[in-house]
This record gives structure tokens, C-alpha cells and sequence, in this order.
């Protein structure tokens, strides 16, 4: 795990978290796009994607340190049913304590992850976006409900995604998205082999086209 000199023993403990961002929004990618959720945006990650849209989230020492408490006043703020926890790289921290917490309030928990840490918490959807850097360990690819690889160099991030395709469950979701930056090349080409490889499905990030959070 990553070390960071805030309140380290609360982060192992899973009481508090570095928290970079937190909102109210439509998840816009993958299976459930489209759907209302509250969006937990967790600082700390160490695998270094070059083409992360979200590096600000990387160094957990810049952000704000809040409380499972604080989180769950901000959540019920809202009224919100189902929360979306990503990063930044989440299992990077338990996550027991916060899904208990959102269990006992009748809030459904979706965890977005690379499978790099070991799987803690309980969830009610696991979205696996896997990366050649640093892989996913232990039993998440038996426990992931939805299975989506980032296209950016369109043969070796194929081939990789076939690869991971084949540790998940059989009924595990499959998707390729296009990375944001080569949308335009990737996307068609995406698509083309999809239609050759139809247990494939198409993931856009929609939120961004449609210009929301």
C-alpha cells in the first residue's frame, strides 16, 4: 500500500480517506451508463496509466482527509441510491467498513478498480479495468461483474483485453473503451472488432460527450 503521513493508521483501518472528489452524477461508462449515482473519487495510486485522465488523483498527500461519517451525511444529502467508489485506485484502503456503512443505509455499492490491491469490502457490482502494468491479483476476476479494457494502443490493449477475458466468469460482462485522447482512430476500430467479436460490447464515455461530471 502507499504511504502517506495523514492519518496512515485510519486509512489501513478504513475509517477515513484521502478524498479528491465526490459528486452527484450519471455514471457514463459501461454497463450501468446512463444510471443516477454518487461518485466517490479516492486519492492515492500508484500504477501510472500515461494516458489517466484523472492524475491529479494520484498523490493521496494532496487531498482533504474526510470521515466515513462525512461521507455518508454527503451521500444522504443527495438521496442516493447506489455510490460508484473509484480513484485513484480504491483498494488501495479497506473498504470494508465504508460498504458496511452504505449496506446498512440501503445504498447499493459499486466498485470501480484495476485489481491491482487485494479485494476488500463487500459490493454489489465489480467493474475490472484491468492494467498491463501491474495486474489484478487474488479472486477478483471470479468476483467481477463487468470486465472493461482500455484501448489505447489498439493490438497490444486487444490482445490484453482477450487475455483478461479469459480469467473472468462466464458471466462477466465483456467491454473494450476507446481511451479518451484516440477516441476518433480507435473508436471504429473498436467497433470493427466487436462485430467480428460479439461477446464484446462497446464502452463510450458518455459523460464527457454529453459534457457532465
Amino acid at each position: 500500500m502507499i504511504q502517506t503521513k495523514k492519518n496512515w493508521k485510519n486509512f489501513t483501518a478504513g475509517t477515513e480517506f484521502p478524498l479528491v472528489d465526490e459528486f452527484y452524477t450519471l455514471q457514463g461508462e459501461g454497463f450501468h451508463f446512463g444510471k443516477a449515482a454518487y461518485f466517490l473519487r479516492i486519492g492515492g495510486c500508484d500504477i501510472g496509466c500515461r494516458w489517466c485522465d484523472t492524475k491529479l488523483s494520484w498523490n493521496p498527500e494532496i487531498h482533504p482527509v474526510v470521515s466515513i461519517n462525512k461521507i455518508l451525511s454527503n451521500v444522504e444529502k443527495h438521496k442516493a441510491k447506489d455510490i460508484v467508489i473509484t480513484g485513484g485506485e480504491p483498494l488501495m484502503y479497506s473498504m470494508d467498513k465504508l460498504c458496511t456503512a452504505m449496506h446498512a443505509r440501503g445504498i447499493k455499492t459499486y466498485l470501480e478498480t484495476s485489481g491491482a490491491y487485494p479485494l476488500t469490502g463487500k459490493w454489489d457490482w465489480i467493474c475490472l479495468s484491468p492494467k498491463q502494468q501491474q495486474p489484478p491479483i487474488g479472486d477478483i476476476y471470479t468476483k467481477a461483474n463487468e470486465l472493461k479494457v482500455i484501448i489505447y494502443n489498439i493490438e497490444e490493449d486487444i490482445k490484453w483485453a482477450e487475455e483478461m477475458a479469459q480469467k473472468v466468469s462466464q458471466e462477466c460482462y465483456l467491454y473494450l473503451q476507446p481511451e479518451w485522447s484516440r477516441r476518433e482512430v480507435n473508436t471504429p476500430l473498436v467497433v470493427e472488432y466487436i462485430k467480428k467479436n460479439p461477446k464484446w460490447k462497446l464502452s463510450l464515455q458518455t459523460h464527457k460527450y454529453i459534457n457532465i461530471r
